[in-house]
């Protein structure tokens, strides 16, 4: 299948699970709780992730999962031939059960081990966010540029590894050294939103001590596509293969910081 149809059929997947999200009813008595501080995974997760893992098999029969209720943290080393969906059916499960928005649905595409494809939906507001490798990035097919404003005139976004309590002060000396350089500081309570705001140029930095890789797949690729940088804090290559710091810049940010 070229990349073209890959991209039509998985964002048409992705469209028809955020009607799921739509739909929910009672979200918070479908809560189970998962190891770490507030980390929590509602019955519309699993269903979400459930109906991902159905629809998407169909398009690509053979290819492997890794997903976030699954379980699995790592890349595995079958999954370094053919292709492998890293998918978070709801990233911002909080932000979900609360009401607070944004929350999206994250697929990311690897193929013999490298990011080829990415989805990100946001139905709330029917936003799509597709990338292929070397092909660009675009929401809701507009193509998107990242910012080439400095860092000084650049809203700066972060997330606060919630579910690593250990990170918490390292977490707000980062904020407390960034704030003074920038605009000011946001925070949504979803990385994948996060980082696509980045490509569109809507902020100019966001970073994380700690993510899961199911949380910067996706996003990574769209905001490469749109000319941004994401590497780890210490300005290295993201592996790709499970837990990472992550530091995302727009392209005019990214010639003022290189690591944290």
């Amino acid at each position: 299948m070229n990349t073209e149809k890959l991209i039509e059929e998985i964002s048409l997947t992705a469209r028809e699970a955020g009607q799921i999200m739509l739909e929910a009813e009672d979200i918070r008595h479908t809560i189970k709780a998962k190891s770490g501080h507030a980390n929590f995974v509602t019955a519309y997760d699993e269903r979400v992730q459930e109906f991902l893992f159905d629809r998407l098999q169909k398009i690509l029969p053979g290819a492997h999962f890794v997903g976030e209720e699954e379980g699995a943290e790592v890349f595995k080393p079958e999954y370094e031939k053919g292709y492998t969906f890293c998918i978070d059916p709801i990233d911002g499960t909080s932000n979900f059960l609360t009401g607070y928005r944004p929350s999206v649905i994250s697929l990311a595409l690897f193929l013999d081990g490298k990011n080829h494809v990415s989805v990100v939906y946001e139905p709330y507001h029917d936003l799509m966010f597709t990338a292929a490798r070397g092909e660009g990035a675009f929401l809701n097919g507009k193509k998107l540029e990242s910012s080439r404003e400095p860092l000084a005139r650049s809203l700066v976004s972060f997330g606060t590894s919630p579910y690593d309590p250990e990170l918490m002060d390292r977490s707000f000396e980062l904020c407390r050294k960034i704030l003074p350089q920038c605009i000011d500081l946001r925070r949504s309570g979803s990385a994948v939103w996060d980082i696509c705001q980045v490509a569109m140029g809507v902020t100019g930095m966001f970073f994380e001590c700690r993510l899961r890789l199911w949380d910067f797949a996706a996003a990574a690729l769209i905001v490469e596509e749109a000319g941004g940088r994401i590497t780890d804090m210490e300005g290295q290559p993201l592996t790709m293969r499970g837990p990472s710091s992550v530091l995302c810049v727009s392209a005019g940010v990214a010639g003022e910081i290189r690591r944290f």
